[in-house]
């Protein structure tokens, strides 16, 4: 009996090796088949009573669910499996799996090297394999969305608590190491002598912070006992008493510490910058409140929100506002200034509204506020002499014909002058053009048929202001409305198959509602303006006509024989005439007469001076215009031996000719000649752009422009008054990838939004405390550039050359000549260096100069940037945890350039 009973187990077994864990290897192939039979078996075995089971405990087929499932102390199907084998021992009441084994019940999956399961216990053990190499295949404990990678696990399966050996889990960009991790539940563990680290390097960690005792709610926080920070295993005075880390993986608010220092360029003291919270409105919305001080009584103020509405629009507000004091009050040299600074970016998504459409992109504030902020964001700013607004809707009405409509307001500040000019609002509409005579089949030809007109109407509330007024009711003082409706005729058709005429006729109505009306006061002796206000209006046209052709040359190099490198050149012309004829409106012109000692004059005026569309013309006008497009192009042997076809290449993109005949006056009657030009070389690396100005008249001793020409008055035939060249040239070596990285765009787009330069020639915008312009985390490509780095050093190099020339009254002088470099290095896969700079060769100076180190730390990062000279001389280092999850670890100290400003 005893024997039967072992090798009913001995089959039993066997069946549950083969059907339910499903590790067996396929069986050798025989080379002959052998013939399946069918052979009832007649032999009832009760499983229960041979593995002693207790008696109510459901036994599961496995060749059904390849699972066990016990009622007595289970509550949901235990399915597992090995890859070498698995034992039950029936005696023990546990399971041996071994190799690549595995267990899932409920929300729980263990893969281990040799899982244990002991069901008298209800407990789950699993454990490293050890071999001659050391470990392997050490557990890995996922529960919902935790995962935790232990040296050893025990698992209860009833309440589900666990004691966790040398474990390694990951916390939303963090990760944790534990000797002893005791799972009370599925939301709370708790730890001891563990440490907190975002090195990638998990075995020999750059830093951690050591924790004695700490609890752990996934995803949403740690919190800690006594904790101190270690660096490459050796302890730092950096000890805290308890600590906070939010793992929330969502959008969350909280507090934003700032960064301390010292400010000794302008006597504010000590300070405390970027300090403030973050508020996460919504998914769709968020706001940070950021502020600075300083012990002398200065601060900042700054107040930034993100939003998008995803398939609609998005975009970003900022609100700058800084009181800045120099020195402390009752100082010879206390100085205080207010400036402020207003931006708003927002873009709708093109599938939003295919019919209408809401922009805006704002910039204004004080004209002093990129010059005198203390902000590093505007560090790279500071050259921008405008600043610019425009606000804008637009809406499309559909049908035939169609009409568009749009309202914007703009905005344009002068820097230097403080000028303000602003238009609030501007209203456009317009109508899509008629063609009245068009064919309702086919094809428009001829003059006829393709006669069309439209409809333009512009109205505009303008107002010119200065900085100091802005804000106030005096700025609309001198505001000025108007509108203007235009109709403009056209017409074009062939002549002689190769020469294109165009026709047009324009008409043009403004009103106003403001006009002027102008006396002389004999007693005061002086013109007295009398603004009138009411609705009034002026009417004028005008006509113009072209001809235009194409001209094409083509000398070909290429010989019987002979295959040079130049192949062929073509030369294309594009020569245009063109005529345009506008009478006298005398009937807007009054006249009023002054009488002084001389006797009486008689001077013309109209009452439109002061329209916003300008005045209608009191002179005859009738000119004959002269343009002349080159176009120059050569065909090139391809470097590459395996194409056929020739290579296109630019000598001359265009050169431009222009000049104007008036007929109708009675002296200069020529314009002077433009000559303009551009093209591309060195693999169109380089950007050449020319133009310059000629004169064909002379000037007399005063400088004054004469009616003779100048080759009649012993010069040449024509007299250069102005000229100006533009380069720009940008390489690197093979080795520069040519990509901008994540924080240069980023960095590129802030100074977009400023008004500022995006080649980094003025120098780059960056403020290392502030993460919106640096790497969240370090890439996979990033990684792989360095694993594979080249012996020769990445650079790249960007150049700008400028050259102005000015002659218009005998000046004969350059007025601007410059040279501007920007480039970065790559010294080693993590040490990086660049520059801005410039060098004025008029003022025989250095331009303003900034000078870039930057050094991968792996879970850290150092930056020092420097400007080493001029007014603007200033510094910023900076030193901290690469990962935003522990940004506030850092150390930031810089001097702020000397502000000069007034009382």
């Amino acid at each position: 009996m005893r024997t039967n009973s072992l090798h009913i187990l001995f089959a039993l077994s066997f069946t549950v090796f083969i059907n339910t864990f499903s590790f067996a290897q396929e069986l050798p192939k025989k080379s002959t088949s052998i013939p399946a039979k069918q052979k009832a078996d007649s032999t009832n075995i009760a499983i229960g009573s041979v593995l002693n089971l207790p008696e109510n405990t459901k036994v599961v087929d496995s060749t059904d669910q390849d699972s066990v499932k016990k009622d007595a102390f289970l509550k949901d199907i235990v399915t597992y499996k090995a890859k070498d084998y698995v034992s039950i021992n029936q005696k023990e009441q546990k399971i041996y799996m071994y190799n690549e084994a595995e267990v899932l019940y409920q929300d729980m999956e263990i893969k281990s090297g040799i899982i244990v399961i002991d069901y008298s216990k209800n407990l789950v053990y699993a454990g490293r394999l050890k071999d001659s190499t050391g470990y392997s295949q050490k557990p890995v404990f996922k529960q919902g969305a935790n995962v935790i990678e232990p040296d050893s696990i025990i698992f209860n399966t009833d309440t589900k608590k666990a004691l966790i050996y040398n474990s390694v889990t990951e916390q939303s960009g963090g990760t944790i190491i534990a000797e002893t991790t005791k799972k009370e539940n599925d939301s709370v563990y708790f730890i001891k002598d563990g440490k907190f680290t975002t090195s990638e390097n998990l075995d020999d960690p750059e830093y951690y912070i050591k924790m004695n005792k700490a609890k752990i709610v996934p995803n949403k926080k740690v919190v800690t006992g006594l904790s101190q920070m270690y660096i490459y295993d050796v302890p730092t005075p950096l000890v805290m008493p308890f600590a906070f880390f939010p793992m929330s993986k969502k959008q969350t608010s909280g507090i934003i510490f700032p960064s301390f220092g010292e400010d000794t360029g302008n006597d504010r003291g000590y300070f405390l910058q970027n300090g403030g919270y973050y508020f996460a409105i919504s998914d769709y919305v968020d706001l940070a409140v950021l502020g600075d001080y300083y012990t002398n009584g200065s601060y900042g103020i700054r107040m930034e929100s993100n939003y998008a509405l995803r398939y609609k629009f998005r975009g970003n507000m900022s609100f700058r506002y800084e009181n800045l004091l120099t020195s402390e009050r009752g100082f010879p040299d206390f100085a205080k200034n207010t400036i402020y600074n207003i931006r708003w970016s927002h873009s709708q998504d093109a599938k939003a509204n295919p019919s209408s459409r809401f922009s805006a992109s704002v910039n204004l504030g004080s004209s002093q506020y990129y010059q005198q902020s203390v902000n590093q964001l505007n560090q790279a700013n500071f050259l921008n002499n405008t600043l610019a607004s425009s606000v804008s809707y637009s809406k499309s009405f559909q049908g035939e014909p169609q009409v568009n409509i749009s309202m914007s307001a703009t905005h344009s500040q002068n820097t230097r002058t403080e000028a303000i000019n602003l238009t609030l609002p501007t209203f456009q509409g317009s109508m899509s053009r008629i063609y009245p005579f068009e064919p309702k089949t086919g094809t428009k030809k001829g003059a006829i048929q393709n006669i069309n007109f439209q409809l333009n109407s512009r109205a505009e509330y303008r107002i010119n202001t200065t900085d100091s007024l802005f804000g106030k009711s005096e700025m609309f003082d001198d505001a000025v409305t108007g509108m203007r409706h235009s109709i403009p005729v056209t017409t074009n058709f062939k002549v002689f198959d190769h020469f294109s005429v165009s026709t047009s006729a324009n008409f043009e109505e403004t009103w106003t509602l403001k006009t002027i009306r102008k006396t002389y006061d004999p007693i005061e002796d002086e013109v007295i303006d009398i603004e009138q206000n009411g609705f009034d209006r002026f009417l004028t046209y005008n006509f113009g006509a072209s001809v235009g052709t194409t001209l094409y040359g083509m000398y070909n190099f290429q010989r019987e024989g002979k295959d040079p490198k130049i192949q062929a050149i073509r030369h294309v012309i594009r020569p245009s005439l063109s005529y345009s004829v506008s009478p006298a409106f005398d009937q807007y012109y009054e006249t009023y007469e002054v009488i002084d000692a001389d006797g009486t004059t008689t001077e013309e005026y109209t009452r439109f001076e002061n329209s916003l569309y300008g005045v209608p013309g009191n002179r005859y006008s009738s000119s004959l215009g002269i343009t002349i497009g080159n176009n120059i192009e050569a065909k090139v042997r391809s470097k590459d031996s395996t194409k056929t076809e020739a290579e296109k290449v630019f000598i001359l993109n265009n050169l431009n000719f222009s000049t104007s005949y008036n007929l109708a006056a009675d002296s200069l009657n020529w314009s002077p000649v433009r000559v303009s030009g551009g093209t591309q070389i060195l693999n169109k690396k380089m950007s050449i752009n020319f133009g310059m100005t000629l004169n064909p008249y002379a000037l007399d001793n005063n400088n004054r422009v004469i009616n003779t020409y100048n080759i009649n008055n012993g010069g040449s035939l024509f007299r250069l008054t102005s000229a100006n060249i533009n380069m720009s040239y940008t390489l690197s070596n093979d080795s520069f990838s040519g990509t901008e990285s994540e924080k240069d765009k980023a960095s590129a787009q802030e100074a977009a939004r400023s008004g500022g330069r995006t080649d980094g020639l003025f120098g780059k915008t960056e403020d290392f405390a502030d993460r919106r312009l640096t790497d969240d985390d370090r890439t996979e490509n990033e990684e792989e550039n360095n694993e594979l780095y080249n012996y020769k050093m990445p650079w790249s190099l960007r150049l700008a050359y400028a050259a102005n020339y000015n002659n218009t009254r005998r000046e004969n002088e350059i007025s601007s000549h410059s040279l501007m470099f920007s480039g970065d290095i790559d010294l080693s896969p993590r040490w990086t260096i660049g520059a801005s700079s410039g060098y004025d060769f008029l003022n025989q100076g250095f331009t303003y100069t900034q000078l870039r180190f930057e050094r991968d730390l792996l879970s850290w990062r150092m930056n020092f940037t420097w400007v080493p000279f001029s007014t603007r001389a200033s510094w910023n280092f900076f030193i901290g945890i690469s990962s935003n999850l522990l940004k506030d670890l850092k150390y930031d100290q810089r001097r702020q350039p000397d502000q000069r400003v007034g009382n």
